[in-house]
């Protein structure tokens, strides 16, 4: 499925590989024209023992698999203009274990009360790949996040399926 979201003209197309809201939100913000694919992987099949590996892996698959979809799309070739894709991932690591996206509302409040008075870690992995000459290149960041209390309605308000 795509979809397109525009506000100003950009010399490149560029291509969102991701549902996620806040990746939408931030392009968006930007001011940038975009085109959102779902990869449309199963994210579960992909398993690596480090964070920092899985994160990375899941972030390839979801680029190959896009690049498979435009591949087959006669449009994308004829489109002289570059094309940049975007893909990422994220998991959570708290007390040494890998949280990736809950499968339900009660997994997600789980998961936030677990973080409580411990210090996770927020592992991304962003995959920015040049479409119209094959180029790729990526980078993690891992922020350290403390949780001292966390409020019941906190949770209610960021637990949303």
């Amino acid at each position: 499925m795509a979809s397109s979201v525009s506000k100003n003209s950009s010399p490149f197309k560029i291509v969102l590989g991701s549902s996620s809201p806040a990746r939408r939100e931030i392009l968006a913000d930007m001011g940038y024209e975009f085109t959102v694919m779902s990869p449309d992987i199963d994210e579960r099949a992909i398993r690596r023992e480090k964070p920092e590996e899985l994160v990375k892996a899941l972030a390839e698959a979801k680029a190959e698999a896009i690049k498979m979809k435009l591949h087959g799309d006669d449009s994308a070739r004829a489109r002289p203009q570059p094309t940049i894709l975007i893909t990422s991932d994220q998991v959570m690591v708290s007390k040494g274990m890998i949280r990736e996206r809950p499968k339900s509302q009660e997994e997600a409040r789980e998961f936030i009360k677990g973080y409580l008075g411990d210090k996770a870690f927020a592992v991304n992995y962003v995959l920015v790949t040049n479409l119209s000459n094959g180029a790729s290149k990526g980078g993690w960041d891992i922020p350290e996040i403390y949780f001292h209390h966390i409020p019941e309605e906190f949770i209610q308000n960021v637990v949303i399926f």
